[in-house]
């Protein structure tokens, strides 16, 4: 979505809809693979979402055509004890990303208006620690630059856990097998989908295991450095450029 689909001002490309239309005729299935929140994409996609796949929260959450496919969870006392780290990181604010909702902590309207871009279902609690719901990942916050400033505090824990930089000011951690990924081969094997029938785009670390995923992984020309080298092909236009449908319209259309 975020650098991928979307222009930097949070549009669709202009032709969206009659393109994804003209991929169902062919029988070609659409997928969103994201780190929002999937109440945020169904309300996005709102007029498809009975025929897309919607892989939300970074592959931990999938639905296929309304129906719950895939969840992948983080268990309670590891959700604590990221939050608790979080919580010692000067500046950055904390998500609580649960199946249900999002739980937020703080009350700062710059960070609310910032990240009710991406949740939909938002809940304003006294403690994240106590909240009772499914956990699908830990997200923090960070204006001051999440690769630089938050990454950090948690890459020691990259051996049990999956802790992915997602964006410019965006840092997730989830269960160490969950990841944009491994909810495509989940799809892949749910749906007789095979590698080499499988495109897809990606621009931020987060993106990583899913460039692996389809034989035909394209890198946003406006991608990460290391996406870049892991993807197979890069697109010739960027986000603003209308580069996934460019790309699409070229080989599939």
């Amino acid at each position: 979505m975020d650098g991928t689909l979307l222009d930097d001002e949070k549009n669709l490309p202009a032709d969206f809809w009659k393109k994804e239309a003209e991929l169902h005729e062919k029988g070609i299935v659409f997928a969103i693979a994201s780190g929002r929140q999937y109440y945020n994409l169904a309300e996005k996609f709102e007029r498809i979402k009975d025929r897309i796949l919607i892989l939300a929260e970074n592959g931990t959450y999938v639905v296929h055509k309304g129906k719950e496919i895939h969840v992948n969870p983080m268990d309670h006392a590891s959700a604590v004890k990221f939050l608790q780290i979080g919580r010692t990181i000067k500046g950055a604010h904390l998500i609580l990303c649960g199946k249900n909702s999002a739980y937020v902590e703080s009350e700062d309207a710059v960070f609310l208006a910032e990240m009710r871009q991406f949740y939909k279902k938002v809940e304003i609690v006294a403690d994240l620690t106590k909240v009772d719901d499914i956990v699908l990942k830990v997200t923090v916050c960070d204006f001051s630059g999440a690769e630089a400033n938050a990454y950090p505090y948690f890459k020691a824990f990259e051996q049990d856990y999956k802790v992915a930089v997602a964006g410019k000011i965006w840092l997730d951690m989830t269960h160490h097998s969950a990841n944009k990924g491994t909810a495509i081969q989940t799809v892949q094997k749910e749906l007789g989908i095979s590698f080499d029938e499988t495109m897809v785009f990606g621009d931020f670390l987060n993106d990583m295991e899913m460039m692996k995923s389809g034989k035909y992984s394209y890198a946003m020309k406006n991608a990460h450095a290391e996406i870049l080298k892991a993807s197979a092909f890069v697109t010739q236009y960027d986000n603003n450029e209308n580069g996934v449908m460019e790309t699409i319209t070229q080989l599939c259309l």
